[in-house]
């Protein structure tokens, strides 16, 4: 006889239910942790600001991108594809608001830049 799951409650503290809003994503990874910083970009701006880092392992990762591709063709079938803005062929740099698939060095807040 299998176990029925708990239902789990969830604690949304006001701070949170309010959300931040991002449109710059970095990712990164290590043999046991993945990385997922979600930042606020504006056009033509040099600096994005990384508003919160998720650390998680590779399985919550998996977990998660199930989850989302679920939850986006749910969205799609609903209200019709998402569409993309095309990409240039290996240009995904700090000048493009999207999504990045590596961290690029972070500037620590009240250290002056050396160039």
């Amino acid at each position: 006889m299998q176990a029925q799951p708990q239902p789990i409650s969830v604690e949304l503290d006001e701070k949170a239910a309010e959300g931040i809003y991002s449109n710059f994503v970095l990712t990164a990874h290590t043999q046991s942790e993945f990385i997922v910083d979600f930042a606020r970009m504006l056009p033509g701006a040099k600096k994005a600001k990384v508003f919160s880092r998720i650390v998680m392992t590779p399985q919550s990762a998996k977990s998660l991108h199930v989850v989302l591709e679920r939850t986006i063709k749910k969205y799609e079938d609903s209200f019709g594809e998402i569409k993309l803005p095309p990409q240039k062929p290996g240009k995904a740099d700090a000048q493009s608001i999207g999504f990045q698939t590596t961290l690029p060095p972070v500037e620590e807040k009240g250290k002056d830049k050396k160039t």
